[in-house]
């Protein structure tokens, strides 16, 4: 089992900045690849970015591809979520994802542990 803590999230204007974090425990940490997901009211769960075990290979939606950063510390078993150029768009509630594989993965079924969620909300 893993437990997955999301924090960072909260309320900012558009063009501005937040910071993502997912704190893991459990097992260990550094066999999993993650993932952050994303859903907004009325929509499906979509992928936003993803990272491999190590850290060494990274993967973004297209939509927020050169705005977002995703990176790891296994050392502190976390993960975080650079968020820059913030959109209105990007309004919903982001959720941090493990998978007991080495390489990340876009689907969400392919995720089998799942924070709560952090409520992330952009004003125009």
């Amino acid at each position: 089992q893993v437990q997955l803590v999301e924090s960072g999230g909260g309320l900012v204007q558009a063009g501005g900045s937040l910071r993502l974090s997912c704190a893991a425990s459990g097992r260990t940490f550094s066999n999993y690849a993650m993932g952050w997901f994303r859903q907004a009211p009325g929509k499906e769960r979509e992928f936003v970015a993803a990272i491999s075990y190590s850290g060494s290979t990274t993967y973004y939606a297209d939509s927020v591809k050169g705005r977002f950063t995703i990176s790891r510390d296994n050392a502190k078993n976390t993960m975080a979520l650079q968020m820059n150029s913030l959109k209105p768009e990007d309004t919903a509630i982001y959720y941090c994802s493990a998978r007991d594989y080495r390489m990340g993965s876009r689907s969400p079924m392919e995720y089998s542990y799942w924070g709560q969620g952090t409520q992330v909300t952009v004003s125009s």
